[in-house]
This record gives C-alpha cells, sequence and structure tokens, in this order.
C-alpha cells in the first residue's frame, strides 16, 4: 500500500493492515479513493490501468463521486457519506480532508477569480457545500453545511452561510478531523519515549 492509501485508510477510524484495509474496502469512500489512488498510479494502457479504470466507472455512478484521475489531493482524504460528490480536475485539495455529500468544488469561468480553488491541509467540508473560483482556503478550516464560498478564507477559521461569512476560531475542526496517520505515529512515538 502507498503512503496516500495507509493515510486515506487510517480517516476510517484507524484501520490499518490486511484485516483493515479488507474492512476498508466494505465503504464507500474509502472504496472509490482506494481504486482512484491506485488508477493514478498505474502505467497508462496496462491491464491494471483498464480494470481500475473500469471500477472507477462502475462506482462513480453507483456512488455519484466525480472526481478525475489526476485531481491533486493530498493523503489522508475521508469521505464520510457518498452521494454527488462533483470535484474538478484542476481543484487542489491538502492533507487530511473531509467531504461531505453533495459537495461541489468546482470552476469560475469568468471574473477576477476565474479558475478553481486550493484547499489547504485540515479542511472540513460540509455537506452541500459549494466552493469555486481561484481562491485559497487555508489549513484548519471548517466549512459549514450549505455555504457557498467564492473568496479566500485564511487558516483557523470557521466559514458559515451563503452568502459566506468568515469567523476566525482557533481549532475549528477539533472533534471533526481525526485518525490523521501522521499525528497517531508522532502520538504513539511520545508515549514510548515518555514510558523509557
Amino acid at each position: 500500500m502507498t503512503t496516500k492509501i495507509k493515510a486515506d485508510l487510517f480517516r476510517y477510524g484507524g484501520l490499518s493492515g490486511k484485516k483493515g484495509f479488507l474492512k476498508g474496502l466494505r465503504i464507500p469512500g474509502f472504496r472509490y479513493s482506494y481504486i482512484l489512488r491506485k488508477l493514478e498510479n498505474c502505467k497508462k494502457y496496462s491491464l491494471k490501468y483498464f480494470l481500475f479504470g473500469y471500477l472507477k466507472q462502475k462506482y462513480q455512478f453507483k456512488y455519484g463521486i466525480q472526481i478525475p484521475v489526476g485531481t491533486q489531493i493530498g493523503e489522508g482524504l475521508f469521505i464520510g457519506h457518498y452521494g454527488t460528490i462533483i470535484i474538478n480536475e484542476n481543484v487542489k485539495i491538502g492533507n487530511n480532508c473531509n467531504l461531505g455529500h453533495l459537495v461541489t468544488i468546482g470552476q469560475a469561468n469568468r471574473g477576477k477569480f476565474m479558475g478553481c480553488p486550493t484547499i489547504g491541509n485540515n479542511v472540513w467540508i460540509g455537506a452541500s457545500s459549494t466552493i469555486v473560483g481561484k481562491i485559497l482556503i487555508g489549513s484548519n478550516v471548517l466549512i459549514a453545511p450549505n455555504s457557498f464560498v467564492n473568496i479566500d478564507v485564511p487558516s483557523n477559521s470557521l466559514v458559515i452561510g451563503n452568502p459566506c461569512k468568515i469567523i476566525n476560531k482557533e481549532n475549528p475542526c477539533e472533534g471533526y478531523i481525526n485518525y490523521i496517520l501522521d499525528e497517531s505515529i508522532k502520538y504513539k512515538k511520545k508515549s514510548l519515549d515518555t514510558n523509557n
């Protein structure tokens, strides 16, 4: 398993190893992200490329998730509930992002924000939220359900409503973004160091 796949899997309740992987494959969000990650790493026109391409197409229709191959998404992607998630291929998403159902992250076709969003690390995107335009969403941001975001959002913020309102808040994602692989390893290492 690649580092990205391990980090994605761990986001689902701390799953890891072979048993955790088999459990993870029963979770629609992980299954889709696993197929997407495998397809990204396949040699074009190989047997694996066609197999994972077929599986992606199948689950794209079954789960209603449209994330193009090659979309830049960091490790630790968490799709909590499947159903109509649409992401433009030019969007950039950092590590440990949570996507709710009915989320759209797309392109603005005119104006000063023409283009696609760049989203930082540890961002929670609630159900029915829409993020559009060449904007920058910082790290540690919680975007509340039903929000429409078309302006830059600084790190450590809570975003609410349509039009969106930005509220500065320390640790807005506390309790919402859980089971981060890197932090878990650091915590275990610290515990071992203090016990010796």
